[in-house]
């Protein structure tokens, strides 16, 4: 059994091999497209180091699940002193970790909250609240962004993840999902106008599209029409929420009160799985109803809600959501000034420390990741438009460790524009 605490000295290689034999090869396959296939090995705060010994700061920090950073010592600490008097619990039973954790999300949550589903990830989650607004409003179709992503689960797949859907057979041709563009309020108003649509669904900045940010006064729009017409609102803030903005969720930013707001990733400390949807009172009526309607072994674990609540303590302590505030306006300054010295750069898509950065070609963002994985800096292209490049830095991150990652960032920028200067030369 010690041998399992032990897989990180394992050859590099022969993991990578393992892999692509019984695990995911065409991932792999496309990471060696990027340039680097990167096992994880030690981790923390800012850094991941690569099983070959390579120091990386991480402004991936896989959509926000690093939230605090890697190995948050508050949070392991959390997690050991539970592990001494919990477990996962009883997921039929009442419990006061989940019951705790529900008090705290729905007092921080804007809006007429009442009720909150606990799930293992996110996709669970949006499939909660897909149902619930279903239930609600006797409806079924449900509106979503064109490039949004809402999980891998089989009404999310349908709800963001278009071709993935009909890849798997689970698209609905009989026009159940509906997907609008994006920051187009007309479209919104077409979609919605028959009053047959059960939910828009929000990811609030879509992530997987780059972080195109939405208009001034949008969505205050788009919930006016929802009132409207009789349709739920949810915020899908997997990866906008718990202090990325600098806002504790961008909902706020923006001025909107959902009906329904997801929230996950971050949750988890980086250290247990654990998401929720919480729910106003109408919205989710059902559970007055139905106390099965939906059920999930771990979904709300009681290690995860300690955890979950651990999260939510250090992002309300004062300083931390002011130090976002601080250290955005550094981000913004500096890399505007970045932009003006390289050409390649050509857009700055920025709320807080959610940022997309655009290059002048259709896959710089893929170049831009091989070049940073040599420069000593771990960054992801957007899925769905890869001119962009995610950059995400933690929460609690200082100026000296955001001006280290700008300045590995400028190194493999100059190393990238100073090779397509001599391709072209």
């Amino acid at each position: 059994m010690a041998d399992s605490f032990l897989l990180h000295k394992r050859d590099k290689q022969a993991i990578i091999d393992a892999a692509v034999k019984h695990v995911c090869p065409e991932r792999i396959e496309t990471f060696k497209l990027l340039g680097a296939v990167p096992v994880m090995d030690r981790r923390e705060g800012c850094y991941f180091w690569d099983m070959d010994g390579r120091k990386l700061f991480d402004v991936h920090i896989n959509g926000g699940v690093y939230n605090l950073g890697h190995r948050n010592q508050e949070v392991i600490e959390t997690l050991k002193e539970a592990v001494d008097h919990f477990d996962i619990g009883n997921h039929h039973m009442v419990s006061s970790a989940r019951t705790r954790l529900a008090e705290e999300l729905i007092r921080l949550v804007p809006g007429e909250m009442q009720y909150c589903v606990f799930t293992p990830g996110g996709s669970e989650a949006v499939e909660v609240t897909i149902r619930s607004a279903r239930k609600a409003t006797g409806r079924r179709k449900i509106v979503s962004f064109e490039g949004a992503y809402h999980g891998h689960g089989g009404l999310t797949l349908q709800a963001g993840y278009a071709d993935q859907a009909a890849y798997f057979l689970s698209d609905q041709p009989d026009t159940e999902f509906i997907q609008i563009p994006f920051n187009n309020l007309p479209a919104v108003e077409q979609a919605l106008k028959n009053g047959d649509v059960a939910a828009m669904l929000c990811e609030m900045i879509p992530a997987t599209l780059g972080f195109p940010l939405p208009a001034d006064g949008f969505y205050v729009e788009v919930k006016k029409l929802c009132q409207q017409h009789g349709t739920c609102f949810i915020a899908d803030e997997v990866q906008t929420g718990l202090g990325r903005t600098g806002k504790f969720w961008a909902c706020e930013g923006y001025h909107v009160e959902p009906d329904m707001l997801i929230t996950g990733k971050g949750l988890t400390g980086g250290i247990y799985p654990i998401a929720a949807a919480i729910m106003s009172s109408n919205a989710a009526g059902w559970i007055r109803e139905d106390g099965w309607g939906y059920s999930s072994t771990t979904g709300g674990s009681e290690l995860g809600c300690i955890v979950a609540l651990k999260v939510l303590e250090i992002i309300e302590r004062p300083g931390v959501l002011e130090n976002v505030q601080v250290v955005a306006e550094f981000l913004s300054q500096k890399l505007n000034e970045l932009k003006q010295r390289h050409s390649f750069l050509i857009d700055i898509r920025q709320n807080g420390l959610i940022v997309g950065l655009q290059f002048d070609d259709p896959n710089g963002a893929m170049l831009m990741t091989a070049y940073s994985y040599e420069s000593g800096l771990w960054a992801f292209p957007a899925g769905f438009d890869r001119s962009v490049l995610q950059f995400k830095l933690n929460i609690l991150v200082s100026k000296k460790e955001c001006q280290e990652a700008l300045q590995l960032f400028e190194n493999a920028l100059t190393a990238l524009e100073n090779d397509i200067f001599k391709s072209k030369g």
